[in-house]
């Protein structure tokens, strides 16, 4: 472990370094800088790999002179997936990334933006391998700090730095309530060692343990963007360069998902009461639904995904709120195949979110917006984006062959047998909540279908669209690998499957894969094949099939007919772009389903011929959603400290005298308590 974790480290230092170097060469700098990153990233998958495979953890450690903290890392079954998941997308942005940046040349320092892309990557490695909770809070706000900079890579633009503002407020809110949680744990031990969180030397009482379950899911759930918390997800995602977003979407919130299972899994051994898997379960299915709902209003392309990954996490958080509630009724088979299931979607979201934010990147490339109003048509003249786009649509969307299929046909599969559990109301509960996922499913593929559709398909609507050219081949590179990837985590669950029962099977102690590979491993069967059973290979196998045969039967008996070419019949008018749909009327029958929740804004002005009032000149159409959380919890939030800030300036006076008369009470009052 020793010499792989030493060439990673050096490695990401020296892209840290090496870049600030060759000031005034942005060439030199964006090969340096990515090169480097690849190189360390590569170090990871090797590691990581090595880790999932060893039968014991492996653990290293060196002192320090600061007092309770040990730079201790751990590579355990755990930390070795999230090392593998950063490490191999942090590879295809590293790529993507050399291509991507030639744009911001002569625009940002390209030395400073890979110096802080290596230092990112870094910083996230480090948070996954910690064995030590300073170690862990030190690793945790640097990756903070350093995605806080790369957000605000565009600072010039008033809209960056408020999407920075909001992120850095967001992201420390959330620190200072994952401090308090290791501060009870380390009432509990007198130690910050994740050793001694795990064997504590003095058990929390209950009611202490409620309250670092509580802190824990507020502090690591803010990192997460689920449902109040991801206020800022739309607005930092969308501001950061297109391969910062992919990496912040794709696995930066993940290792919020890391941190749960480490603190509710590891640290406190599993042991906890039904009532936390129902309410991580809850915050889950309504993460899921209003995190796609609103992805459906938005017409920024990078918003629409930024949204997505709350619907996401959701999905992730099903699975584990339904393993932990599965764990405290003892039914451990169930509750590993939940774990499985929460993280295959883990490792799917991660691989396809990022491959859907380089075709983003990739669009606004080409066309310099991010609009989707102002795409379509741009398949044909950006076929390779294009291609890769659909099959991370395909994917995310949930259809088969592609990855997310299978892992969300899992989360569904551990929420249908709660019947097995001997609570009525969890017998209710979890079909309820693979209800809502169903309508997730289907919100998603409506979502997915406009995303591709207004963007890809038809007439160009811009300028923009219609001098769009293909992006370079680093690029292409960098999609063309994750959507193999999203293609052979589709096809092969049955090689993905025994790394993921290794996985849960060290946080709960209860194998399943033997139960869950069917028919030598050519089927995935939820504990008990004759409740229901996946064959990946075969369905794409089908799937290809009637594909080809369709094909078939056209040559045999359409290729020999005359063909005609002429233009789209358009009621005897000539087509334009103008006669499409538009991403705003795609959602306009959603948008008055779902009115109560949306709330929608709407304005239309009509401008009359002078002529005649039966005549419209012009007319200008605008409507605007209000998020119900924004609306009704976070500005009045914000209104409430700016006027208790404004009475507070009071005591602001401006009088050194009065100043050192504030430190001497304080003082005063201080020695009182202490006495």
């Amino acid at each position: 472990m020793a010499i792989p974790l030493f060439l990673i480290l050096v490695g990401y230092a020296a892209g840290v370094l090496l870049p600030l170097c060759f000031p005034a060469r942005p060439r030199i700098q964006n090969l340096i800088a990515h090169g480097l990153a690849a190189v360390a990233t590569m170090g990871g998958i090797y590691l990581g790999m090595v880790g999932l495979l060893a039968p014991e953890p492996l653990a290293m450690s060196v002192p320090s002179t600061l007092p309770l903290l040990t730079f201790a890392v751990r590579l355990d079954a755990l930390s070795s997936l999230f090392l593998l998941m950063i490490s191999f997308v942090g590879l295809a942005a590293s790529i993507y990334a050399v291509g991507y940046v030639t744009e911001l040349y002569g625009r940002i320092s390209i030395g400073l933006l890979g110096s802080l892309y290596n230092a990112f990557l870094l910083s996230m490695t480090l948070v996954v391998l910690a064995d030590n909770g300073f170690f862990f809070l030190i690793a945790w706000e640097l990756m903070s700090l350093f995605s806080y900079f790369l957000v605000v890579t565009e600072h010039e633009k008033s809209d960056v730095r408020y999407a920075g503002l909001f992120y850095l407020i967001m992201t420390h809110i959330g620190t200072a309530f994952v401090i308090l949680t290791f501060l009870l744990l380390f009432q509990g031990s007198g130690s910050f060692s994740f050793d001694a969180f795990r064997n504590l030397g003095h058990p929390l009482p209950d009611n202490m343990r409620t309250m670092a379950f509580v802190l824990a899911l507020v502090g690591f759930g803010t990192k997460a963007g689920i449902v109040p918390l991801h206020v800022w997800l739309p607005y930092a995602h969308p501001a950061a360069p297109s391969h910062i977003s992919a990496l912040m979407s794709g696995v930066m919130i993940k290792t919020a998902i890391y941190a749960l299972l480490r603190v509710y899994f590891d640290f406190f051994g599993g042991h906890f009461p039904w009532w936390w898997g129902f309410v991580v379960l809850l915050i889950g299915a309504v993460s899921a639904l209003l995190g796609v709902m609103y992805a459906l209003m938005e017409h920024d392309l990078k918003s629409l995904l930024a949204y997505h990954s709350v619907e996401n996490i959701g999905i992730i958080l099903l699975g584990i709120g339904a393993g932990m509630i599965f764990h405290s009724y003892d039914l451990d088979e169930l509750a590993a195949l939940g774990l499985i299931g929460g993280l295959y979607h883990t490792i799917n979201h991660a691989v396809f979110k990022a491959l859907l934010f380089f075709g983003a990147g990739s669009l606004l490339y080409a066309t310099h917006t991010r609009n989707m109003e102002e795409y379509g048509g741009l398949l044909r003249r950006m076929p390779w984006t294009g291609g890769c786009f659909l099959i991370g649509a395909v994917s995310i969307a949930a259809l088969p062959p592609t990855n997310g299929f299978v892992s969300e046909w899992l989360v569904f599969q551990s929420l249908f047998l709660s019947y097995q559990m001997p609570s009525l109301l969890m017998k209710f509960m979890l079909p309820l909540a693979a209800a809502m996922l169903a309508l997730t499913g289907v919100l998603a593929l409506t979502c997915f279908a406009k995303a591709f559709g207004i963007s890809f398909l038809a007439l160009p609507r811009s300028s923009h669209a219609r001098h769009a050219e293909e992006v370079p081949w680093p690029m292409r590179v960098g999609m063309g690998g994750l959507s193999a990837v999203c293609i052979a985590l589709g096809l092969a669950p049955m090689l993905v499957v025994p790394f993921l029962d290794h996985v849960s099977t060290s946080l709960i102690g209860r194998s399943i894969a033997d139960k869950m590979l069917a028919l030598d491993g050519w089927a995935l069967a939820p504990v008990n094949v004759e409740f229901s059973s996946l064959s990946s290979p075969v369905l794409g196998f089908l799937l290809v099939a009637t594909a080809a045969l369709g094909l078939a039967l056209v040559a045999c008996y359409g290729g020999t007919s005359p063909r005609r070419y002429s233009k789209t019949w358009a009621c005897g008018l000539n087509l334009t772009s103008r006669m499409e749909y538009s991403a705003t009327g795609f959602v306009q029958p959603i948008k008055r389903v779902f009115s109560t929740i949306y709330q929608p804004t709407v304005k239309l002005e009509t401008e009359f011929l002078e002529e005649s009032r039966y005549f419209a000149k012009r007319r200008r159409f605008e409507f605007h959603i209000e998020p119900l959380f924004q609306a009704y919890f976070y500005d009045p939030l914000i209104a409430f400290v700016s006027g208790l800030a404004d009475r507070m300036r009071i005591v602001q006076a401006g009088s050194l005298h009065l100043y050192l008369a504030y430190i001497f009470v304080t003082l005063v009052v201080l020695l009182m308590v202490a006495l």
